[in-house]
């Protein structure tokens, strides 16, 4: 396979079975090998599923030579970045740099509302900081990503910028690494578990490389991303609680108010908008029907834990027409 192509053969199976996870990761160690040589490699390790398979896949290709570098942008999850450093500072034994960069990001999208700028201002962002970790540290060459194919095929047809595909600037100093990136999300999964990733790191959701600020819609402020925060992470308790075989669930926060009452009072707050949807290779989803009562111990709980909101919603539009994230 040329790992350096960003064409998937034609001709290339579809990787299913643990075998064919193996056979892919023989020959992705060895073109990592290649490629790196004794250099030394910088991988943004964000917890997810794509880059924590990148980072395995590496750490088995050149173990030491690896730095991995979790920054922490304000757009995570509730807790991500603590479970981040749990699990592979503490639990892997990696080399994990942490960087707390919160007020740096919010700073620079402060008022920028159009999607596309935000997810570049993003991309080009991360690079800075790397750039920053890497002259801190001695031979560093190259620059690990967890790009997948979805993402070169989406930036390709111009459906959006991903952080790793169209929002690099031109002068990038590093060379990429970048061994999943003719794989689907179901395809990475499988070679994760063959690489000995525990399931709750697998199986996690797809989350986006901009995070939340793709989810809070419009120009990000402080107090709607809090609420953003909170209202996801309701979401994602109440349906894994439920058991549900969900591929990916999450919420959105528009920049416009709704008017409600709250306390006999007129409130004039935010709407939360859940999004679920099931896919195989993230290019088509469909949305998934919630039983009632689940629909309503969400809203319950979204309304009178996260201050702020006075609405939910439930989106039920399938790719196409609608992407699956809203930005």
């Amino acid at each position: 396979m040329d790992f350096t192509s960003n064409k998937r053969p034609d001709d290339m199976e579809r990787i299913t079975t643990p075998e064919l996870a193996d056979a892919f990761i023989d020959e992705a160690v060895q073109a990592v090998r290649a490629q790196v040589g004794d250099g030394k490699v910088l991988l943004a390790l964000s917890g997810g599923v794509d880059s924590s398979v990148v980072a395995a896949l590496l750490i088995k290709a050149i173990g030491k030579q690896l730095t991995n570098v979790h920054v922490n942008h304000g757009l995570m999850r509730k807790g991500e970045s603590e479970e981040v450093v749990e699990v592979f500072e503490k639990g892997m034994d990696a080399n994990l740099v942490y960087v707390e960069a919160s007020d740096r990001f919010l700073a620079l999208l402060d008022g920028v509302e159009e999607p596309e700028t935000k997810r570049k201002i993003i991309g080009n962002e991360f690079v800075n900081v790397f750039a920053e970790e890497a002259a801190k540290l001695e031979g560093i060459g190259f620059l690990g990503q967890g790009t997948i194919y979805p993402d070169i095929l989406e930036s390709e047809e111009g459906v959006k910028a991903h952080h790793n595909v169209g929002g690099l600037p031109e002068d990038l100093q590093f060379e990429l690494v970048e061994p999943v990136k003719l794989l689907y999300k179901d395809e990475v999964r499988v070679v994760g578990k063959q690489l000995g990733l525990p399931a709750s790191m697998v199986d996690r959701q797809p989350f986006p490389g901009p995070g939340l600020g793709v989810r809070c819609l419009g120009a990000i402020t402080r107090d709607r991303l809090e609420a953003l925060r909170e209202a996801d992470a309701i979401v994602r308790e109440e349906i894994e609680a439920a058991g549900l075989d969900i591929w990916q669930y999450f919420c959105v926060v528009p920049d416009v108010r709704a008017t409600g009452v709250r306390d006999g009072k007129r409130a004039f707050d935010w709407p939360v908008i859940i999004r679920c949807v099931n896919t195989v290779d993230a290019m088509t989803a469909e949305v998934p029907e919630l039983e009632w009562p689940l629909m309503k111990k969400i809203t319950a709980r979204v309304l009178d834990e996260v201050p702020g909101v006075c609405r939910v919603a439930y989106d039920l539009t399938p790719k196409p027409i609608g992407t699956i994230e809203w930005e």
